[in-house]
């Protein structure tokens, strides 16, 4: 049972009339007695709990930083009208807003009451108990319960770089229907007949159509596609190092969705694999529309581990689900330790079944540290930064020399130097 400030109220009136009316242990026990009857109608005279139903939809999924809203819906079974107070309980990272609802529920009477979210990071978020109020009709005494009512909230990725992504459709399109090629080469794929022009190459000649048309015909081809483009996102220890506003992995999954949409319009299908110790997300074979929220959705709640990468273990996952030859682009760090322990041991086999591309994130703060040499101080920092740089070239170079593509940039131009490279492949039937 629960009383309100109406009860201290009324307590206040009951020792006033005591103190000045009737000061008497008469006058006590009568005002007492009172208050304890006003208690004891009101609750007998409120609606049972046990008569209110709480439903809602049991997820609902909002890009992080939107403002989405959860709806409960309470019916009053009971004959009796339900008058008080409920609180939708959420954590405090969904960023609730208008969780308290008055309740007055005549009998048979359906409310549906919304609670605003605004997360501010991916991720899901369960909903914590309803906490129901009802009190008595004279609003001095009522019964408090918790409910369940199950229920989640999932943030996908911002997905920042969404507006690069109509653009760089349009370059692949362009790229798949008007700059044909007209040679032969690995990577390419037949789109039509035209006419022989001077300069063509006769190898190119298909002396079948030329033999059945009036005009000596050459073949063109286009970009592959239909081919494998499998992304995988070191999740360990590497991946939690700020950079900017978030993680690396936060500046990954946004190179790795654009990605994965423009993939998807090229006609590749995607594989995607979050990995450290252990596989932590995995979308496997699939192309075309879905493909961009399959991506949001399970990358939603992938969160960097405080654990060293097992890279051969990332090695045997991704040749077991690769078996035809792919793009695999690999979202990691190009710091030493990294480099020399983790991908050389494992990239010359890699690379020795698929095209693989390395994808990195640099902080813009160190490139700002080595420029910046006023000061005494700024001088020790410039040289710590110059050093990392240096580090970063020299990795860069070691994979180049092996044959390997390097991509990194800061994480606000990491997605569109990615998205270059893979309309360069694209073009070049490099995979």
């Amino acid at each position: 049972m629960v009383v309100t400030g109406r009860l201290a109220i009324a307590a206040g009136a009951a020792a006033l009339f005591v103190t000045f009316v009737l000061p008497s242990w008469a006058g006590l026990l009568g005002a007492t007695a009172v208050l304890v009857a006003l208690v004891l109608l009101d609750v007998l005279l409120l609606g049972s709990p046990g008569a209110l139903e709480l439903s809602r939809d049991p997820r609902t999924t909002v890009r992080t930083g939107r403002t989405a809203e959860v709806e409960l819906t309470a019916l009053n079974t009971g004959d009796r009208t339900l008058r008080g107070t409920l609180w939708d309980d959420w954590p405090d990272s969904a960023q609730a807003r208008n969780r308290a609802h008055a309740l007055k529920l005549p009998p048979n009477t359906r409310i549906r009451l919304h609670t605003e979210l605004t997360p501010e990071y991916r991720g899901d978020r369960v909903a914590g108990p309803v906490t129901v109020r009802l009190l008595g009709p004279l609003g001095i005494a009522g019964r408090q319960t918790r409910r369940t009512v199950p229920a989640r909230l999932r943030a996908l990725p911002p997905f920042r770089s969404e507006k690069l992504l109509a653009s760089k459709v349009r370059q692949l399109q362009h790229l798949e229907g008007r700059n044909t090629t007209n040679r032969r080469g690995q990577g390419t794929e037949f789109d039509s007949f035209r006419e022989y022009v001077a300069g063509d190459d006769v190898r190119t000649i298909d002396w079948r159509a030329t033999a059945r048309a009036n005009d000596v015909l050459v073949r063109t081809w286009r970009p592959e596609r239909n081919r494998h483009v499998v992304m995988l996102l070191d999740t360990g220890r590497v991946s939690a190092g700020r950079v900017g506003d978030g993680t690396r992995l936060d500046a990954t999954i946004e190179a790795a969705l654009l990605l994965g949409g423009l993939a998807a319009a090229g006609g590749d299908s995607v594989d995607l694999l979050a990995y450290d110790n252990a596989l932590r997300a995995e979308v496997r074979g699939i192309g075309g529309k879905r493909l961009q929220l399959k991506l949001m959705h399970a990358l939603a709640g992938v969160t960097p581990q405080l654990a060293d990468t097992d890279y051969q273990g990332l090695l045997r996952t991704t040749l077991q689900r690769a078996r035809r030859r792919s793009l695999v682009v690999w979202f990691t760090h190009l710091d030493a330790a990294t480099v020399q322990e983790g991908l050389l041991p494992v990239l010359p086999i890699l690379a020795d079944r698929h095209r693989v591309l390395i994808v990195a994130v640099t902080d813009p703060d160190i490139a700002a540290a080595a420029t910046r040499r006023s000061a005494l101080d700024d001088l020790y920092t410039a040289a710590a930064a110059e050093n990392v740089i240096a580090e970063h070239a020299v990795a860069r170079e070691t994979l180049r020399r092996m044959g390997i593509r390097v991509i990194s940039d800061s994480p606000d131009r990491l997605p569109g130097a990615l998205a270059d490279e893979y309309l360069e492949l694209k073009q070049t039937g490099a995979m």
